[in-house]
């Protein structure tokens, strides 16, 4: 984490007798080398998470939120934003806001919520996340066993970053908030957004598909050849997982120039999209996860699961779209070795 750390606090939620408790920290975490470690180790955590959501904050005057969707947060954190409130006093409220939510929800969750304020790259940011704790031993001192709480940073479910310079600068902006998208049914990350008050600005996983699905119509019209299409693919992927990685919106505009210089075409990708009935907006924050349909195929079910890069077809994998079978030439050795043992061949 190449960032300088402002703030950084730490408040304890706990179980005790089917009832969730908070105890609050009545001093910031001191700016040392482990806690530049552990804020790092959780940016790591944050970024490595494929599916983000992007958001921006309930206005209860003209938005059409409901009442669970109210947040005291963004009030709290314009507070200690303007001066007027203690960075501990504002983490502190902060805190008291999650415990009601969890009380109210009946959630009891062991757990830590670290709140941290830094600056990167000129950006001021404030990561929010709750952080599971799990049991653990330590060597005290006199080298005696101690038992203890430790975080579980790389089970974070529950984590939000706010760029608070595009907050201040662009209050009509749809992604300054970025969070951790959970999985199925009533995502965890809803209870997290109404915690901070928040709503979804735009759907990145819907904004990928469009774009895979841009890319597809838009090699198919101009009929390229299968290796110009399959380079031209891989070179999108490969652009937009790198904007993916710096947490930065890939511009349709400059991908087209990119994928111009790479695989040349006699119209350019930006003028396709532009003539469609439904564009591409300018900007995109992409999905990793819906992405890789760009560079692989993957897919499961009856007890079967089945990945490749597109590359490969046509060459060591074959499909005949007639008989619907599919030919692997060579397995992996993992796959290989498994095999062989099932068959009594050694290896």
């Amino acid at each position: 984490m190449q960032a300088d750390v402002k703030h950084s606090i730490i408040h304890q939620f706990y179980t005790n007798d089917g009832q969730i408790g908070l105890r609050v920290a009545p001093a910031t975490l001191a700016i040392n080398d482990e806690v530049g470690l552990l804020l790092s180790e959780l940016t790591d955590v944050y970024n490595a998470k494929p599916s983000k959501g992007y958001a921006r904050f309930i206005d209860p005057l003209n938005d059409d939120a409901e009442s669970h969707q109210i947040s005291e947060f963004p009030n709290c954190l314009q507070a200690w934003r303007s001066g007027s409130e203690e960075f501990v006093a504002f983490s502190q409220q902060a805190a008291k806001i999650l415990h009601q939510q969890l009380q109210h929800y009946g959630i009891l969750e062991d757990g830590f919520l670290v709140i941290a304020s830094y600056t990167e790259l000129g950006q001021d940011y404030l990561v929010v996340a709750f952080l599971p704790s799990k049991d653990g031993v330590s060597i005290a001192p006199d080298l005696s066993v101690d038992r203890s709480s430790q975080l579980d940073i790389s089970k974070v479910q529950l984590a939000a970053t706010i760029n608070l310079t595009e907050w201040k600068e662009e209050p009509d902006s749809a992604t300054y908030i970025s969070f951790i998208k959970g999985r199925v049914g009533r995502k965890v990350s809803d209870f997290f957004l109404d915690f901070l008050g928040c709503a979804e600005g735009l759907n990145a996983k819907k904004q990928s598909q469009q774009l895979v699905d841009s890319l597809h119509q838009y090699v198919k019209e101009a009929e390229m050849p299968t290796e110009q299409a399959t380079a031209l693919r891989k070179s999108v992927y490969d652009i937009c997982d790198s904007s993916w990685q710096n947490n930065e919106p890939v511009r349709v505009k400059d991908l087209s120039e990119q994928l111009h210089e790479a695989v040349p075409a006699e119209r350019s990708f930006a003028d396709f999209s532009a003539a469609q009935a439904q564009p591409l907006p300018d900007e995109i924050r992409t999905d990793r996860t819906t992405l890789r349909k760009l560079v692989k195929f993957q897919g499961q079910g009856g007890g079967l699961s089945v990945g490749f890069d597109q590359e490969l077809l046509g060459g060591r994998v074959e499909y005949d779209p007639h008989t619907d079978k599919l030919t692997v030439h060579g397995t992996p050795p993992n796959l290989r070795e498994q095999l062989r043992r099932y068959f009594g061949i050694d290896s």
